[in-house]
């Protein structure tokens, strides 16, 4: 998903360029206060062929504070966009999706890190986006429909400036061991993986991590 409807523009004439003349995309408003949000998207989608993935990236924040300054429209709007509005265009690909596809939800270390501090909100929805990984994960398994998670840390986008931090990224550099954020191309690559297997893969301190396959059972400890 993308923030702006610029940046399909964007996208589209890199597409054109590099050769591919056919239809990649269109934009849809995806907040869940419109009637039936996510379904128009999914439409959309339909004209393009079958649907094959989604990778629900849609997500928003709020400015960094303390837990007791959270204001309750901030709080409702990163719950709508980040969870609600994941839940719903998940369920809508579902119902269209055949054995191969896939779904990838896009998480946060933030989910298992807290946030302390900064939007704890924002972490208690991402920890749902975990849960409600897993659980679709087992669900879809049985119809050939794989569903996993990338995690990442502190990604250098401009997600930061929502947080009214818009150097985050740069300031925040003495927590991550390599001492730089990650770019959105190396969390790209994860999410080419993440299409491909069934692992929920976290990017933060300068290192990627795997969790075991989401529809393995666990080995037993010796």
């Amino acid at each position: 998903a993308l923030r702006r409807a610029d940046d399909l523009g964007q996208l589209t004439g890199l597409v054109n360029n590099a050769g591919v003349t056919s239809p990649i995309g269109a934009f849809t408003d995806l907040r869940v206060d419109r009637p039936r949000p996510g379904r128009a998207a999914l439409r959309r989608a339909d004209d393009l062929g079958q649907l094959t993935g989604l990778v629900n990236n849609a997500g928003v924040t709020s400015p960094i504070g303390a837990f007791t300054d959270l204001r309750v429209d901030d709080l409702r709007r990163v719950v709508d966009v980040n969870l609600i509005g994941y839940v719903l265009c998940a369920q809508h690909a579902a119902r269209r999706m055949r054995a191969g596809a896939a779904i990838v939800n896009v998480s946060s270390a933030a989910a298992t890190l807290g946030s302390p501090g900064e939007y704890i909100h924002y972490a208690a929805v991402k920890a749902a986006t975990d849960t409600l990984t897993v659980g679709l994960a087992k669900e879809l398994a049985p119809h050939g429909v794989r569903v996993n998670a990338v995690a990442p840390g502190i990604i250098r986008t401009d997600i930061h400036a929502d947080s009214g931090v818009p150097d985050r990224a740069d300031t925040a550099v003495g927590r991550i061991p390599l001492g730089r954020a990650g770019e959105p191309d190396e969390v790209a690559s994860a999410h080419r993986l993440a299409a491909r297997t069934g692992r929920l893969l976290h990017h933060r301190r300068g290192a990627a991590r795997r969790r075991r396959p989401l529809n393995s059972p666990r080995r037993p400890r010796s």
